[in-house]
């Protein structure tokens, strides 16, 4: 790829004219989202871009779309939402290596989708997740915690490192008092447990994934069901730990047995918990970050990966905080 730069704009030529339009996109949507985003005016002509804005943006466009094109020349499919990606990233860190990221793929879904670390953090959390016993994933709702965490361990079953996945959540306010709701325990605890099948189903077919659960390959249930038991040769992830007392964390994460990683999700600033009992995730940050074997990592609202909104819905309500603290 030439790159050009005059007193007027920087220009970039793109060798193969059929990617060039590819990272385009259709009637230009890739370079307007970039343009827009970077406050540049973005041009083409044949394979060509013309780049004109502030020096330091015309140089983050061309370091994004010379990236894509990398990613496009791999074989990378490139879709309306890893422009933001790359947009985000590039901004944040211009030594980033896109191909670092949207290449590891942790897993091909049955629709033949690859799942990869759209972020620096969920990079860090896969790596984690590869490299511990013991995984915390912290931060806020969107950032990829619990679907990262199902992708790996879908992936271990599949691969034979692991003969099952048990997904213990709290339910019910992490109160677990069931017996009120109407239904037998299934009935009682799906609602509750309804993001990790939504996740599982996103990973493989939905004959599939109730086939594994009813073999008890996949086993999802309360916290309070893993209480007396040794969790051997499985990938267990405990989402919403926010909502765990201290007590049934430590019941939990006693529960790990040989073979077996164990991956901790949660939102400390969702606790559902009443006022006057502690958070069992707040508390094993507090105590467990020293330990050998066992990793933290946290997301920001920079790591969201749903609907762009969301970012500004996140800060919105932590400015309101800041406020109210004030």
């Amino acid at each position: 790829m030439a790159t050009q730069t005059d007193n007027h704009a920087t220009h970039l030529t793109l060798p193969d004219i059929h990617l060039a339009r590819q990272l385009f996109g259709e009637h230009n949507a890739h370079l307007n989202k970039i343009a827009e985003s970077l406050d540049v005016a973005i041009q083409t002509r044949g394979n060509t871009v013309m780049i004109r804005g502030e020096s330091y943006a015309e140089e983050l466009a061309r370091n994004i779309l010379n990236q894509l094109y990398d990613l496009l020349k791999s074989g990378y499919s490139i879709y309306p939402t890893d422009i933001d990606y790359a947009i985000r990233v590039l901004s944040s860190d211009h030594s980033a290596k896109l191909k670092d990221l949207f290449l590891d793929t942790v897993f091909m879904t049955s629709k033949k989708t690859p799942i990869s670390p759209k972020s620096r953090s969920q990079k860090d959390y896969i790596d984690a997740m590869r490299t511990h016993d013991i995984v915390f994933g912290i931060g806020p709702a969107g950032t990829g915690k619990t679907y990262l965490a199902m992708a790996m361990a879908v992936s271990e079953l599949s691969k034979g490192t692991v003969r099952r996945i048990i997904l213990p959540r709290p339910a019910v306010e992490a109160g677990e008092a069931l017996g009120f709701l109407p239904g037998d325990l299934s009935e009682k605890v799906d609602p509750y447990l309804r993001p990790l099948y939504d996740a599982l189903h996103d990973m493989m077919r939905f004959e599939k994934a109730a086939s594994l659960i009813q073999q008890g390959a996949i086993e999802v249930a309360p916290i309070a069901f893993m209480r007396g038991r040794t969790l051997n040769d499985a990938f267990i992830i405990l989402d919403e730990a926010q909502n765990t007392t201290s007590e049934q964390m430590k019941m939990f994460l006693t529960r790990i047995g040989f073979n077996a990683k164990a991956v901790i999700t949660g939102d400390i600033t969702q606790i559902d918990l009443p006022s006057q009992k502690p958070s069992g995730l707040i508390e094993a940050k507090k105590i467990l970050q020293d330990i050998p074997g066992i990793q933290f990592v946290f997301f920001s609202k920079e790591d969201v990966v749903r609907h762009r909104l969301v970012q500004d819905i996140i800060k919105a309500y932590e400015d309101l905080e800041i406020s109210r603290s004030n």
